[in-house]
C-alpha cells in the first residue's frame, strides 16, 4: 500500500529500548493514518483503566498518508493518549514543520511508553534511537528548551517537540510545542511526557514516503494553489487569521464572556483582528506546504509590553482571556499568551480556570487577589498553577476536581473535564451537540459546526433534522485528521478532494460512501476506547450552568432540545440509545 512506510516504532524510555514492527496493509486500510492509526494503536496498546501517568500509559504520535507531500495544509502531526485531564480519549494536532522531519525518520507512528528515572530528551532517526540526558534542560521554558536542543542536533531541519515547566510538574493541561509557537494544546499531552521525564523529542532522517503518484501530487498542488491562492477564504485567513472570529461571534451574541455569563463584550474592538493590526504590527506566517498563512507574527508597538513578540494570539486565546476574563487590551492578551507559551500551558484551559478562580474568589471560596480585567493577577495565578503553589495546585488538576473540591460544580463549565471553546451553545445549538458528544470532551474541532451555523447554511436554533448535516461535517473533519490535513482547508477540500488525495497518495480508490464508512470506523474506535475507560451516556451532556442559565438576551439551550440532538446522533451513528456500540466488543 502506497503512502505509508508500514512501520511503527515503540520506544520504552524506562529501559532505554526500542522495537520496530510492521503495519499490515489491512490494518492501515481499516483506519488509514493520523487519527485512525493513532486511535487503533492506542486502543490496542494502552492497558484498560491505566493511569495516564503510569509507565504503562502510551503516547502515540501518528502521521498520515499526505504527510511530507506537496498537498497544501499537510504538514501536521497528531498525538494520542489517555488524557490526564479527562481520563478519556485524548488527541491533539500541531502544524509547523515538525511532521516532515518525523516522516523522514521512516515511520508512520511512534509509540512512547515507560518512565525515565531522570530527565532525558529523545533523538529518533532513520539510523536509530538515542537517549540523551536532559538534567540541565529541566526547568527551562519552551523557547529556551527548543533553542538548547537545536544546538545539540547535528542534522539539518530537525523536528523538535518540547515541554515547559507545566509539563514537568504534570499540570494536567500542559502542552507540547514545536517550531516556537506550534502547539499540541488540549487535553494535557505535555503532562504525559512530563510524567515520563521526557523534556524533548527530536526527529530527523532522509526517508521519503512512497506515494502512489508523485508527479500527480505535484500537479495537484499546483492546480490548487492557482485556484485558491486569492480565494476569499484564503484572503480572510491571510489578512485577519482566526481573530476575525471575535467580531463575528460578538455580533452573533455567542462570544463567551465574564465566565460564561454573557455572550458579548463592549471592548471587542480593543481585542479583535483590527486591534492587532493597530497595536501589534502583524505579518502573515504559514506552516510548510501552506498558502493560507493564518498565523500572525506580532510585535507589541508601545506600552509596558513594547517589543514583546510571538505568533498569535489565536481566536481561542482571545476568547479565553479577553472574553472569559474580560481583559480589554490586546497587548495584555499577547502578554498572557506569551506567558502560557513559555511555561507550557494550554491557553484555553488557562483562561477558563482563571475566570473560574475569579468567580470562586467572588463567592468567598478561595482567598486570592484576582478579579476581571486584572492581567497581572491572572499572570500570577498562572505561575502558581505551573508551580502547584497554594490554590494553583488545585487548579493544576483541572476544572472538574477543582470545582468539586470548592463546591462549585453548578457554575463550572466543562464536558468530561475539558472546557468548551469560544462558541456559546446557547446561541449555536449544533455546537452544544458538538461539545456534548465529542470524544475528547467539549471540543469544537471534531465538527467545526460553528461554520454552517454562523454562515446561515443551517439555522442555529434548528433542532429537527440537524444531526445528519452535523455527522457529515464530523465525518469529513475525521478524514482531515486521518490524512492529516489542516482543518482550515475545509472550504477548499470537499469530500471529492479528500478522495483524490487518498488516491494520489495511497493508490486506493474510495467513493464518498467509502470515506464515510472509514470516518465512522475511526469515530467508533475512539468511542470504544472511551467506553472501555468508563464513559457513560450521561457524560454526553452539557454542564448544568449552560442548560439552566440563559444569556442576558434570553437565549438558552433547553434540556429537551439537547436530548433530541444527542438521541438523533446516537441513532444516526448506529449506536444504542444507551450510547454503547452495538457489537459485543464495546
Amino acid at each position: 500500500m502506497h503512502g505509508f512506510f508500514q512501520q511503527a516504532l515503540t520506544v520504552d524510555v524506562g529501559n532505554r529500548s526500542c522495537q520496530v514492527e510492521t503495519l499490515s496493509e489491512s490494518f492501515l486500510r481499516e483506519g488509514m493514518g493520523g487519527k485512525g492509526l493513532g486511535t487503533q494503536l492506542l486502543l490496542d496498546r494502552n492497558p484498560a483503566g491505566v493511569d495516564p501517568f503510569s509507565p504503562d500509559s502510551h503516547v502515540v504520535l501518528a502521521l498520515g498518508p499526505a504527510t511530507d507531500s506537496p498537498i497544501h495544509g499537510s504538514c501536521r502531526h497528531g498525538m494520542y493518549a489517555k488524557s490526564p485531564l479527562t481520563g478519556l480519549y485524548s488527541e491533539s494536532y500541531a502544524g509547523g514543520s515538525a511532521a516532515i522531519a518525523m516522516s523522514r525518520a521512516g515511520f508512520d507512528a511512534f509509540l512512547i511508553k515507560g518512565a525515565s528515572d531522570r530527565p532525558l530528551w529523545l533523538e529518533i532517526t532513520d539510523q536509530g534511537v538515542f537517549f540523551h540526558a536532559a538534567d540541565d534542560l529541566w526547568g527551562l521554558d519552551t523557547f529556551e528548551t527548543e533553542a538548547a536542543v537545536r544546538k545539540r542536533v547535528v542534522a539539518q531541519s530537525p523536528g523538535i517537540l518540547v515541554i515547559g515547566p507545566a509539563g514537568e510538574n504534570c499540570v494536567r493541561f500542559a502542552i507540547v510545542k514545536n517550531d516556537g509557537w506550534r502547539v499540541c494544546g488540549r487535553t494535557g499531552m505535555g503532562a504525559v511526557l512530563g510524567s515520563k521525564k521526557i523534556k524533548a523529542v527530536v526527529f530527523h532522517g532522509s526517508q521519503k514516503r512512497p506515494f502512489a503518484d508523485p508527479q500527480g501530487l505535484k500537479a495537484y498542488a499546483r492546480e490548487k494553489l492557482a485556484l485558491y491562492k486569492n480565494h476569499p477564504v484564503t484572503l480572510a485567513y491571510r489578512n485577519n487569521g482566526t481573530p476575525m472570529m471575535v467580531d463575528i461571534l460578538n455580533k452573533a451574541g455567542g462570544f463567551p464572556s465574564r465566565y460564561w455569563s454573557q455572550g458579548s463584550v463592549r471592548q471587542f474592538e480593543n481585542i479583535n483582528a483590527e486591534s492587532i493590526r493597530q497595536h501589534c504590527q502583524p505579518t502573515p506566517k504559514a506552516c510548510r506546504t501552506c498558502f493560507l498563512a493564518c498565523g500572525k507574527s506580532v510585535r507589541v508597538q508601545q506600552g509596558r509590553h513594547q517589543g514583546l513578540t510571538l505568533e498569535g494570539p489565536e481566536y481561542e486565546t482571545i476568547y479565553a482571556f479577553g472574553g472569559l476574563c474580560m481583559i480589554d487590551r490586546i497587548e495584555e492578551i499577547v502578554y498572557l499568551n506569551d506567558l502560557c507559551d513559555r511555561m507550557g500551558l494550554d491557553t484555553m484551559s488557562s483562561g477558563n480556570l482563571a475566570a473560574f478562580a475569579i468567580e470562586a474568589r467572588r463567592r468567598g471560596k478561595i482567598d486570592l487577589d484576582i478579579d476581571y480585567n486584572q492581567p497581572d493577577q491572572i499572570a500570577a495565578l498562572l505561575k502558581k498553577i505551573v508551580l502547584r503553589q497554594d490554590v494553583g495546585g488545585l487548579l493544576a488538576e483541572g476544572i472538574r476536581p477543582a470545582s468539586e473540591e470548592l463546591g462549585l460544580e453548578d457554575i463550572a463549565v466543562h464536558v468530561k473535564g475539558l472546557e468548551p471553546s469560544g462558541y456559546d451553545p446557547r446561541v449555536l445549538k449544533g455546537m452544544g451537540l458538538a461539545y456534548a458528544v465529542a470524544d475528547r470532551g467539549a471540543c469544537h474541532l471534531r465538527t467545526t459546526f460553528y461554520k454552517p451555523e454562523l454562515s446561515g447554511l443551517i439555522d442555529p436554533d434548528q433542532i429537527e433534522d440537524k444531526v445528519a448535516m452535523f455527522i457529515d461535517f464530523e465525518d469529513r473533519c475525521t478524514l482531515f485528521d486521518t490524512l492529516i490535513v489542516c482543518r482550515f482547508y475545509r472550504d477548499l477540500y470537499p469530500w471529492e478532494e479528500l478522495g483524490n488525495m487518498i488516491a494520489l497518495t495511497t493508490g486506493e480508490t474510495l467513493q464518498k460512501s467509502d470515506l464515510q464508512a472509514l470516518a465512522a470506523r475511526v469515530t467508533d474506535s475512539a468511542r470504544r476506547f472511551n467506553l472501555r475507560e468508563g464513559l457513560r451516556a450521561t457524560d454526553d451532556w452539557l454542564p448544568r450552568r449552560l442548560l439552566n442559565e440563559a444569556l442576558p438576551d434570553g437565549r438558552r439551550i433547553a434540556s429537551a432540545d439537547l436530548r433530541q440532538l444527542v438521541d438523533d446522533y446516537y441513532r444516526l451513528r448506529g449506536w444504542l440509545h444507551t450510547g454503547q456500540l452495538p457489537d459485543a466488543s464495546a
